[in-house]
């Protein structure tokens, strides 16, 4: 049968376009053409032909321009339009705007800053510069430049010292100044104030002692000397001097006496003293105090007991002797008198 898709309603093709069945037998279905008005040579099979194109779709202008396409046909390309909002016009490709970076609001430098955009075309943003009023070699692209340094952030003056940096700008070094509690000031450095050590309470220096600070720098610190009043060749440095010493501390006595150091310094050395029970005193030694051995009974019954040296060093010396027969001798201990033959 004779079978026309171009008479379909609607039409099989699109707007604008005409149809073309070059076969109408029933058995030859799918063949029909779709063919642009406005260019034949856009055409299709089967379908609508692709006539028109809007080229703004693809967003070809860059931000804040306004695309435009005024044909819309696959054969009319890079018509379209860009339009920034100053006005400025490009065809077939994104406009050229002038745009200042320096208008912006907030402005991009810091305060006391000035800005300049060398180049204003929309293609060329990010290439400001930020120059320091106070100091125009120091400047910054694309960004606020850093004009100041507070130096007295890192403390650069001693303890117990103001600082002050009257000038916070990178170009401007080592113009801080430092200020001590009594007004010494010195710039760039810390200042040498005048600190005695010595007049802290309590007095670093030990009782009976002299303290002296001969540098009172604030950089000379623990350099104080303490002199023992008993003895000024008795001294020491950054802390009290040794001005005492009691002799009987290393027990030089024997045993069974009585130590006694009268003047405990260092200078007088060997002067303490050992006193017996019995009261011998001796000075700077041990005493030799009378011990008598055989006050304690040590020999045996029928034995007699002699100690030749009753001094306190010599002991362990005593002698016993047997009464039977004084040729039975014992020393340190009792002598053996009695011998059983048949035992």
């Amino acid at each position: 049968c004779e079978t026309d898709e171009c008479a379909t309603t609607p039409s099989p093709c699109g707007m604008g376009q005409t149809c073309t069945d070059p076969n109408t037998a029933s058995n030859k279905l799918h063949d029909f053409e779709c063919t642009c008005d406005k260019d034949p040579n856009l055409k299709a099979i089967d379908g609508p032909a692709t006539c028109d194109k809007d080229e703004c779709t693809s967003s070809p202008c860059d931000a804040g321009q306004v695309c435009n396409d005024p044909v819309k046909d696959l054969s009319s390309l890079k018509d379209y339009t860009c339009t920034c909002t100053n006005g400025v016009v490009a065809t077939g490709a994104s406009a050229v705007c002038e745009v200042d970076e320096c208008a912006s609001t907030p402005p991009p430098c810091g305060p006391d800053q000035t800005c300049s955009d060398p180049n204003t075309a929309s293609n060329k943003l990010h290439d400001f510069e930020c120059t320091c009023n106070s100091d125009s070699s120091l400047k910054a692209t694309d960004g606020p430049a850093t004009c100041d340094k507070d130096e007295c952030v890192s403390d650069p003056c001693g303890m117990g010292q103001t600082c002050e940096d009257p000038v916070k700008s990178v170009g401007s070094i080592n113009d801080f100044t430092c200020t001590c509690a009594n007004g010494v000031v010195t710039t760039g450095a810390a200042a040498v104030c005048e600190v005695d050590e010595c007049d802290v309470t309590p007095p670093p220096c030990g009782t009976g002692q002299t303290c002296l600070d001969t540098n009172k720098a604030s950089n000379k610190l623990h350099d104080f000397e303490c002199t023992c009043d008993k003895d000024p060749n008795l001294k020491a440095t950054d802390g009290p001097a040794t001005c005492d010493k009691d002799e009987c501390t290393s027990n030089p006595c024997g045993m069974d006496q009585t130590c006694n150091d009268p003047v405990k310094e260092l200078t007088s050395i060997k002067d303490f003293t050992c006193t017996c029970n019995n009261g011998v005193v001796v000075t700077g030694a041990a005493a030799i105090c009378e011990t008598n051995e055989c006050d304690a009974s040590p020999c045996g019954s029928g034995q007699t007991c002699n100690d030749p040296d009753v001094a306190s060093n010599k002991l362990h010396d005593f002698t016993c002797t047997c009464d039977k027969d004084m040729n039975l001798v014992q020393v340190d201990g009792p002598a053996t008198c009695d011998k059983n033959e048949c035992a």
